[in-house]
């Protein structure tokens, strides 16, 4: 009788700890980042030195602290991918997953739009975080879409190669 009591615990503890685990990895980090920036949205010049704000409607997002690179946010502009030629594009862009209860974000939508050509993805801010661009992609209809992305200097940093000279310092802790 023991034995079948200690395993039904074993199995209940082990229920408890994964619905835990599930939703904190996808509810419990997340918190809704509130509109009312002209920094909400913006596009890195093709320079590499000015952003300039995007004019912007329908604006929602979610990030974490947990992790810098949980940004997710879709909006809507009357501008289209085709006529951003001023700033500077991203090079191999790939969305990140979003929550599926982030209804507006759609990671392979927004992949199989900037593959087709339908949307175009553009630096937003570099190294936001360090070693963490903002890539904002914009579709010929007007949605936009922007989440962070690890850059070169982030990858690295990440994985333990050597960052070398062409990185900027890693900030201080």
């Amino acid at each position: 009788m023991t034995g079948k009591l200690l395993a039904i615990l074993l199995l209940v503890s082990a229920g408890i700890a994964g619905a835990a685990m599930y939703y904190l990895q996808v509810y419990g980090f997340y918190y809704s980042v509130e509109p009312g920036s002209d920094q909400d949205v913006v596009l890195l010049s093709a320079d590499g030195e000015t952003s300039i704000p995007l004019e912007h409607t329908a604006f929602q997002a979610i990030d974490a602290d947990s992790s810098p690179i949980r940004y997710r946010a879709c909006f809507e502009t009357e501008e289209n991918a085709s006529t951003l030629s001023a700033f500077l594009p991203a090079e191999s862009p790939e969305p990140l997953t979003a929550p599926s209860w982030f209804e507006c974000y759609d990671a392979v939508a927004i992949a199989d739009a900037l593959k087709s050509g339908q949307a175009r993805a553009f630096v937003g801010v570099k190294n936001i975080h360090y070693g963490v661009d903002r890539i904002v992609a914009i579709t010929e209809d007007g949605n936009g879409f922007v989440w962070h992305a690890l850059n070169n200097c982030g990858e690295k940093a990440y994985d333990g190669t050597v960052v070398g000279e062409e990185c900027p310092p890693r900030p201080e802790s």
